[in-house]
């Protein structure tokens, strides 16, 4: 998937002045490519995130999946586009506490009409190869840290997704178990082919991509050399 930036600004209304946070940004993020974007803390990567990834939408501009205006569906449209064309991995891994990390990872798929049957089984072959077959009845209070994180990786990719949005995948990680979630994603991404875009202040996952850039102030994103 193609994800094309048009000219978009985005502001906030803070008590009596606008709060511009990205300002006439354009940027195309190549189909089934890596990409890193860095950048100092506050700058506004995230709030890029949400807008490419169709939760929020921008205050001017445009914003394309391959030939799809999401930033001008409706909310119930661009719910439906996310739950079949989105994955996202946030740094804190927001997973269900009353659920087991099987049925974590199966909720996108069972919300989406599959039945219950399907989803345990291709929840059970990706949480396997998630190297978690052991661990996929526990409770997220029963995993560790990166357990947790990569069951949210496996709830993220489960669909199948064709664009992955990752929001400091590693930041609470430790390093090596930031290496393996870097290698998993790199993995997955080049077997399924789809498109990866990480916010990170990971050094090493942004030199792993295949392309990385930098935001500077209001937004604009220049490559890294």
């Amino acid at each position: 998937m193609q994800v094309k930036v048009e000219h978009v600004t985005k502001s906030y209304r803070d008590a009596d002045h606008d709060l511009v946070v990205l300002e006439d940004v354009s940027f195309c993020f190549p189909s089934q490519s890596t990409v890193a974007i860095v950048g100092r803390s506050g700058i506004g990567k995230s709030t890029l995130l949400h807008l490419l990834g169709g939760l929020d939408v921008p205050t001017n501009g445009k914003i394309y999946h391959d030939s799809t205006c999401i930033s001008e569906l409706r909310v119930d449209e661009r719910a439906r586009f996310r739950a079949a064309k989105v994955g996202f991995i946030f740094q804190f891994h927001h997973l269900l506490p009353e659920f087991s990390a099987l049925e974590n990872v199966g909720m996108p798929l069972i919300i989406a009409g599959v039945t219950e049957e399907e989803a345990r089984g291709k929840s059970e072959r990706l949480l396997e190869r998630m190297g978690l077959k052991s661990r996929k009845e526990h409770l997220p209070s029963q995993l560790s840290g990166g357990e947790q994180q990569r069951v949210a990786i496996a709830r993220a990719l489960i669909a199948e997704p064709q664009l992955v949005l990752a929001d400091e995948p590693t930041g609470n990680l430790d390093v090596k178990t930031a290496e393996g979630v870097q290698e998993l994603l790199l993995e997955i991404n080049k077997e399924r082919g789809n498109t990866l875009i990480v916010v990170t202040h990971n050094k090493d996952l942004a030199e792993s991509m295949d392309l990385a850039v930098e935001m500077l102030p209001r937004g604009a994103l220049v490559p890294v050399s």
